[in-house]
């Protein structure tokens, strides 16, 4: 069995890498796959007699809730955490605030090379 694992991960490193050099190949491929799982998941949920609407709808809600990805799929982690740490939306910061946060990232990006360029030599 972990062979088998270890196959399909290799594999998938593979496709990907490969995926990865035709953005909009991937993009295609990536996007028809998803819709024919969903289609596959509607049309087994279509096959089973007691799953009404409703049904359908209390189950996923009570699984989602249960596993954790209610909140953070329908409103997003970033919203939750900027509202944790009391962050202004960003069409309420002013430009000077938006500026401030830009330069500290390329601070940021600018240390992380020097360290890259230090763990080469």
């Amino acid at each position: 069995m972990k062979n088998i694992f270890h196959f399909f991960d290799k594999l998938e490193d593979r496709v990907r890498a490969t995926l990865s050099k035709h953005n909009i190949l991937y993009a295609f491929i990536g996007g028809v796959s998803i819709v024919l799982f969903w289609r596959g998941v509607w049309m087994i949920a279509d096959a089973i007699p007691f799953l009404t609407g409703a049904v359908s709808m209390v189950i996923s809600v009570a699984v989602l809730l249960v596993i954790g990805l209610f909140v953070s799929f329908f409103v997003g982690d970033g919203i939750i955490i900027s509202g944790v740490k009391n962050e202004k939306k960003l069409n309420e910061k002013v430009a000077s605030e938006v500026k401030t946060e830009l330069d500290l990232l390329k601070d940021i990006h600018e240390q992380l090379e020097q360290i890259e360029k230090k763990l080469g030599e």
